[in-house]
């Protein structure tokens, strides 16, 4: 007997681009279920942003894998889905980001990729992949205003590397149509032309049924 498959629709983007809110409003407007980032169950993380050379390769493991867990779960699931962030990222960008940092060794990183590139071979690409951008300024004021701890002290220069990691994936990205929007003057919170603006852009993708009253 077939399994009807879902539609995916990722959402990805630098830190402070607006994912999490645009997944909030989305979910607000349709009937769909979203998939957030596992961040607060990283038993790694505390260790790793003590030391960042001893813990990285384990809290990127962590983070893979878990990401991988819950793609499985999320393709077993009927309609469309959210992601709030992608298993393509936690690798593309801020592992990658870490290991040209000197934060992961060369051997660890072939363990790593050697994993990610089965994982590719096992899991149900998204449909649509939105990709979210804004400017550095915009992206640390974002990050003020929500005020997570772990996010303060990042680096300026370290905000600036994901940008450019994020700018390098996504233009050879191909696994899906990419619905680019630059977030700087969006507000899909609040602002309803904002949200009919962004609602227009994915229509095709969710049926009229799942649009709440």
């Amino acid at each position: 007997m077939s399994v009807t498959r879902p539609t995916i629709i990722a959402i990805a983007g630098n830190i402070g681009a607006g994912k999490t809110s645009l997944v909030e409003f989305l979910q607000r407007s349709y009937a769909i279920t979203p998939f957030y980032e596992p961040n607060d169950e990283n038993p790694y993380l505390q260790d790793f942003y003590q030391d960042m050379k001893s813990w990285a390769f384990h809290s990127q493991l962590y983070f893979l894998s878990s990401k991988f867990a819950m793609q499985q779960q999320l393709e077993q699931c009927r309609g469309v889905v959210l992601q709030d962030r992608t298993l393509f990222e936690d690798v593309e960008i801020f592992a990658t980001a870490l290991h040209r940092m000197g934060k992961i060794n060369q051997r660890d990183w072939q363990t790593f990729m050697d994993l990610y590139q089965s994982i590719q071979q096992a899991i149900q690409p998204p449909d649509l992949m939105i990709y979210l951008s804004c400017k550095i300024r915009t992206a640390r004021k974002r990050i003020k205003m929500r005020g997570r701890t772990m996010e303060q002290d990042m680096p300026l220069r370290y905000l600036k590397r994901l940008e450019g990691l994020y700018q390098e994936w996504i233009a050879g990205y191909e696994m899906s149509e990419v619905l680019r929007i630059e977030t700087d003057q969006l507000d899909y919170v609040n602002d309803l032309i904002d949200q009919l603006q962004v609602m227009a852009a994915i229509e095709r993708y969710i049926p009229n049924n799942l649009k709440r009253q």
